[in-house]
């Protein structure tokens, strides 16, 4: 018997028990869908949240700190030998103050972080409103959602005020003790820009609107390596002049493998549907086994091989896999596509920024089809087996 006569026979079934292969698939459905729903919703948190933390730039730097204590320091000369190592392509330096915010008429404490234009791209740091101001010389100033609220403003509001600020400059005395002095700023920040972040309050400014305070030493470099091969080693030459160094990628490294046993995790339980829905089809191929005995032997009679009855079975079980799985993409897209849009909507309604919490990778898809065939298949194995090796005139005889 040829591919296409088996094919054609297995359609058949279709059409003489459409409720019950409907059923059959439907169930199977729901079993994928809800592995493609739950393993969706991983893939979707880890794409959404490693998004808002990284940028092609900021995966290719390193952060560099003086480490606790003031045995070790960041200077300028420190900051020139890191720019000489070879596969260093950038440098962004940071400072960062205690000082006073004021702004519409309210006054609050928080951190003030000078920093080159630059720090922002190879920080991975993004504005929810507004813009990252882009010279270094321009008294403007990024504030995160928690210093507007600081000032009784909301992220949009806050745009275009403008903040002064006090700072606490800490300086060493004649004696050689630790003083801090208050520094008034002459001229006021203008706001361009708001980070989300409603935990601290601190605010970013250009590093040389503060050059006037002779402060020559950083709590934290910026360090753009040329290419991705190259972290490892820039990072030992680093560490090896005694300062502390991390980067973003084995933060990503780590939260990838968290991600995973994630992933993994939502898989089982989807999986135990799974499991339901191929017994259900194993149930299924066994009460047809059963109603087509006789069938069976009149195919055998006019010389159908055993052979070409196991794969007819075969094939009808690995068909309903496969519609099962092409099911299961059409379920578990409809409902992530559902899920996601009320999750949005509560999220509107309580000032909060709509989000895609659900991706599905090509490749997972192409998995989930070839994978929801081969349940099929092997639930259909047993059957077929039986089918297979029945005797004709036993068969003819079964009523």
């Amino acid at each position: 018997m040829g591919i296409l006569d088996l094919i054609s026979l297995s359609i058949r079934m279709f059409k003489n028990r459409p409720l019950r292969t409907f059923l059959t698939v439907l169930g199977v459905s729901v079993g994928i869908g809800t592995v493609l729903f739950l393993v969706s919703l991983g893939y979707g948190l880890q794409r959404t949240i490693l998004s808002r933390i990284t940028t092609a730039d900021s995966l290719l730097s390193l952060d560099v700190s003086p480490g606790a204590g003031n045995l070790i320091t960041l200077a300028d000369k420190d900051v020139e030998e890191i720019s000489r190592i070879k596969e260093v392509k950038e440098v962004s330096l940071a400072l960062q103050l205690t000082g006073q915010l004021t702004a519409n008429n309210l006054t609050g404490d928080g951190l003030v972080q000078a920093v080159d234009p630059s720090f922002f791209r190879l920080s991975g740091l993004k504005v929810g409103q507004g813009q990252m101001f882009v010279s270094d010389d321009k008294y403007e100033a990024v504030i995160s959602s928690a210093g507007a609220q600081l000032f009784n403003l909301e992220p949009e509001q806050v745009i275009g005020k403008n903040v002064s600020l006090i700072l606490f400059v800490t300086k060493m005395s004649e004696e050689g003790f630790e003083e801090v002095e208050m520094v008034k700023r002459d001229k006021d920040y203008k706001i361009v820009g708001v980070i989300e972040d409603e935990n601290t309050n601190y605010v970013f400014i250009p590093r040389q609107t503060i050059s006037d305070l002779g402060i020559s030493q950083y709590d934290e470099l910026k360090v753009k390596v040329s290419a991705n091969e190259h972290i490892g080693g820039v990072r030992d030459e680093i560490i090896n002049k005694g300062f502390l160094v991390s980067s973003l990628s084995d933060t990503i490294d780590q939260a990838n493998k968290i991600f995973r046993i994630i992933q993994i995790i939502l898989s089982l339980f989807g999986l135990i549907a799974l499991i339901v829905s191929a017994i259900g089809m194993f149930n299924t191929m066994t009460i047809t086994l059963l109603e087509r005995i006789n069938e069976i032997g009149i195919m055998r009679a006019i010389g159908v091989t055993g052979r070409d009855i196991r794969l007819l079975f075969l094939m009808e079980s690995a068909i309903m896999g496969f519609l099962g799985g092409v099911g299961g993409i059409i379920v578990g897209y409809l409902v992530s596509e559902i899920a996601n849009v009320g999750i949005n909507v509560l999220a509107r309604i309580f000032g909060g920024q709509a989000l895609d919490l659900f991706y599905n990778p090509p490749w997972f898809i192409a998995v989930i089809i070839i994978f929801s065939t081969l349940i099929g298949f092997i639930t259909g194995i047993y059957p077929s087996n039986k089918a297979g090796k029945l005797n004709p005139l036993t068969a003819l005889r079964y009523k």
